[in-house]
């Protein structure tokens, strides 16, 4: 079992040295969320909880994914960073191609790309997209971004954009893994095409029920090598519990440790001496 550290709702001064611990103590990655804006009112509910409100203040930060990952990878050497998700539909995906690809070069290929359609219809009209086509803009995304990662020269005619003959410089040295976010069949789909599917929280018990989908989906494609199943767990807490649900399917836990031993609340020290403790508690007598 791999574990990630999620940045959500964290205030932008912690970050930095969250990052050089998780680097330190032996986590895996570290995920990173993503929103333009937050509205003051929505008519769109949020999915992911059950009365559809948001679970963060309006004075959350949200710091650009691609700037944050730039300069957590300057005091970092071996941890990973994925987006958790990233929404590629509400912007152009040559820039996305050029921000992604370029925190690739500079993080040594330590970075995988998180992606949703997006829930959040005011953010796309903000932004000037329409949000009835974002599943099929997000395919399309992908493919043509996957062209503009590659050295060389790139042409593309696709239902929404085209390019003609051009190079996008500089492009990482290996390939960008893909994870895939969302709870709809769908979405179960599109991840099976790629690297791996990022969920919420979930109990172990639904968290294996879903890692069944996504392999059920990858067997009817007959789709072969490294998946990652990348969930919260809400009853996960001891070292057996993450053996069950390694067990069931997942392989990425993304925690907040200081959760568990001092809240949600914790100061920076509180957070430090949390994500050791849980190293000391879970890590090391998983994974050694």
């Amino acid at each position: 079992m791999r574990f990630a550290i999620s940045t959500s709702f964290q205030p932008v001064d912690h970050l930095a040295p969250i990052a050089r611990a998780a680097d330190e103590l032996g986590y895996h990655s570290i995920g990173v969320p993503d929103h333009v804006v937050d509205f003051e009112e929505l008519a769109t509910p949020y999915p992911y909880t059950p009365d559809g409100s948001r679970r963060w203040t309006h004075d959350t930060a949200w710091p650009d994914p691609w700037v944050l990952i730039g300069a957590l990878a300057a005091v970092t050497t071996r941890v990973r960073f994925f987006t958790s998700v990233y929404v590629p539909a509400i912007r152009s995906p040559f820039q996305v191609a050029k921000s992604v690809g370029t925190a690739a070069v500079l993080s040594g290929n330590r970075v995988s790309l998180g992606v949703g359609i997006g829930w959040c219809r005011e953010e796309f009209e903000l932004l000037g997209q329409d949000f009835s086509t974002r599943g099929r803009r997000t395919d399309e995304a992908l493919a043509l971004m996957a062209d503009l990662w590659r050295p060389g020269w790139t042409e593309f005619d696709g239902e929404f954009h085209t390019a003609p003959r051009l190079a996008m410089e500089p492009t990482p040295t290996e390939r960008i893994p893909i994870f895939v976010g969302g709870l709809s069949d769908v979405a179960f789909r599109r991840a099976a095409r790629h690297d791996g599917w990022v969920g919420d929280l979930f109990s172990i018990e639904r968290a294996g029920e879903i890692a069944g989908r996504l392999a059920a989906a990858r067997a009817e494609i007959g789709a072969e090598g490294d998946f990652s199943v990348i969930t919260a767990l809400s009853d996960a807490f001891l070292p057996e519990h993450f053996e069950r649900a390694e067990a069931a399917g997942v392989t990425d836990c993304w925690t907040m440790p200081w959760a568990y031993y001092h809240g949600l609340d914790a100061t920076l020290e509180q957070k430090l001496e949390s994500m050791e403790r849980f190293a000391a508690d879970v890590l090391v007598p998983l994974n050694g």
